[in-house]
């Protein structure tokens, strides 16, 4: 008889959840193998990643953050323990984020508003936002603090980033202590190279942005980037 996989070590190790999120980040991961890895082990007869299929199957995505302990306990298959380990899971989720809210940039002066803690700086501040597909702010980094120029910020140091984090787009910003945005020389070199370096990797460069307290320059306005 062949013996029932109950849990993740039982899986081949290409399938197992936990190690794919350890090599690829979580984001490659499906619904099921992220609540999979919170389960740990599954039950007589279905693997941990099929009993969380089910789960997901039988509450919706949408329904399941909202269960309460008592809605999910006499499911077949999860019981006290697991119940409120998912239970657990979605509240701490929902108070960590709760302060929190997706950032969408539409446009130049969303960067420009984004970024008033740096506006006045007396140094430059080079700041990348990775965007995902739908523009939705991944996060963002300060790439460089001080004058700005091709040799101090190198393509590479601005896409690790986005890879790691895959990131569709990025938008660039930094602001003038001058408080004048017009672009200067190191600017415009930068900014080509990392369109360059953009193309290589398939992550588009949406735009770049000089912010000062006078107000802000696009690129893309100004039909420096295509």
């Amino acid at each position: 008889m062949t013996r029932t996989k109950e849990t993740i070590k039982d899986l081949p190790r290409v399938e197992r959840p936990r190690e794919k999120l350890i090599r690829y980040g979580p984001g490659r991961l499906s619904n099921a193998e992220l609540l999979a890895i919170i389960l740990r082990s599954g039950t007589k007869g279905q693997n941990v990643v099929e009993l969380a299929g089910r789960i997901f199957k039988r509450f919706g995505s949408e329904k399941l953050p909202t269960l309460t302990f008592e809605d999910l306990k006499s499911y077949p298959g999860l019981g006290p323990a697991k119940s409120c380990e998912i239970v657990a899971c979605f509240e701490l989720g929902k108070r960590l984020l709760k302060d929190k809210r997706a950032q969408i940039y539409l446009t130049p002066k969303d960067i420009w508003e984004e970024l008033k803690d740096v506006r006045d700086h007396k140094k430059e501040h080079f700041i990348i936002f990775y965007l995902d597909s739908r523009n939705q702010e991944i996060k963002r980094e300060v790439i460089s603090i001080g004058s700005l120029n091709t040799s101090v910020v190198h393509p590479r140091e601005v896409f690790e980033p986005a890879v790691r984090n895959y990131a569709a787009h990025i938008i660039v910003a930094h602001n003038h202590p001058s408080g004048e945005p017009d672009p200067s020389k190191d600017d415009l070199e930068l900014t080509e190279r990392l369109l360059e370096a953009g193309k290589i990797l398939g992550i588009e460069v949406l735009d770049h942005i000089i912010v000062s307290h006078n107000g802000f320059l696009s690129f893309k306005e100004k039909g420096l980037i295509p």
